[in-house]
């Protein structure tokens, strides 16, 4: 397919001349990136190792202008076909055979951090397929291309100081390749996020999260223990409601603050003894405890099933903000340690 986009462009007398022209405007905004990487502390020496090397990249351009807008009245679809796509018996298969693989690595990251070794083990599957797809794309080249185009330069420009600043730590150049809008390895870390949170877990010096499984599910659980991940609470449980359930008496009633369309959806809090006294029944599993709070979420609207979530799926939206992304992390999960 990138090669069809290449002999298309040159194939086009009319593309030449705009592709020329954003070539020279990028080269001439390498120069501004360069400056603003040196006044954030990236050493000579990594500038002048990266930034010579790069060219234009219209094919992420246009891949970030092919993204869907986000319409707020836009309806939202149902949940069971997504989960069904994302929850399927190859995921689920391919993820209890990582289980079984890595449980003594998964079982020290667990008692270490409190994040259960099912809920590190489905972010990866989620993310990459288990490390079997995490993209081909030249980050530096990707990033910098993304914030020449303007439409989110401040975020694309930070992206690719930070992929500076990881060789300036020891990353290896060849190591920066990852999705088009600048995730990569395992866990599909942005590059600031790598920064802040990417660590060894198998203890030779390099947060290596493209080919290290150990360092991928530590800095997939470091993730979370930093988004404030609770041990010993389960991340929600399916359930019942009964006829009749008085909606309205529940409905949420604050404004969040991030993912306000994500959040909307989700009941006022209540304890787990409290929505017990309220009918619902839960499906699958037991209880959590009486005291633990949680929200009702109904993806698929009344008569379907439910879900009571806790304060851990709030961290697993912290992850990545949708309801469906979250909710099949979480059924994963179940399916990976049933």
């Amino acid at each position: 397919m990138m090669a069809l986009a290449v002999a298309v462009i040159v194939a086009s007398p009319a593309a030449g001349p705009a592709i020329a022209q954003d070539e020279s405007g990028f080269q001439t905004y390498l120069q501004t990136l360069a400056r603003q990487a040196m006044a954030e502390g990236v050493t000579r020496r990594t500038v002048d190792l990266v930034i010579p090397t790069l060219t234009y990249n219209a094919r992420v351009v246009e891949l970030d202008r092919q993204q869907p807008e986000t319409r707020p009245n836009a309806p939202i679809s149902p949940f069971e076909p997504y989960r069904r796509q994302h929850v399927d018996a190859a995921r689920i298969g391919q993820g209890r055979s990582a289980y079984q693989r890595q449980r003594p690595r998964l079982a020290r990251i667990e008692r270490e951090t409190g994040v259960p070794e099912s809920i590190m083990v489905a972010i990866w599957g989620h993310e990459t397929n288990y490390g079997r797809v995490m993209g081909g794309f030249d980050l530096p080249r990707a990033l910098a291309s993304l914030a020449y185009e303007g439409r989110r330069r401040a975020l694309f420009a930070e992206e690719f100081i930070a992929t500076l600043k990881m060789i300036d730590r020891g990353v290896p150049r060849e190591k920066l390749v990852g999705s088009w809008a600048g995730a990569f390895g395992g866990p599909q870390f942005l590059p600031s996020v790598y920064l802040r949170l990417a660590v060894d877990g198998d203890g030779d010096g390099l947060a290596d999260i493209w080919s290290s499984e150990a360092d991928t599910l530590a800095s997939i659980a470091n993730y979370f223990v930093n988004a404030g991940w609770r041990p010993g609470q389960p991340w929600g449980v399916a359930v019942r409601v009964p006829e009749g359930f008085d909606r309205g008496a529940i409905a949420g009633r604050t404004n969040a603050p991030r993912c306000p369309r994500v959040q909307e959806r989700h009941s006022r809090w209540k304890t787990i003894g409290e929505w017990r006294a309220l009918g619902l029944t839960p499906q699958g599993r037991a209880w959590p405890a009486d005291n633990v709070q949680a929200t009702l979420l109904e993806p698929d609207g009344p008569g379907k099933t439910a879900y009571l979530l806790t304060g851990n799926y709030r961290v697993i939206l912290d992850y990545n903000c949708s309801n469906f992304y979250a909710l099949s992390v979480g059924l994963l999960a179940d399916e990976v340690e049933r």
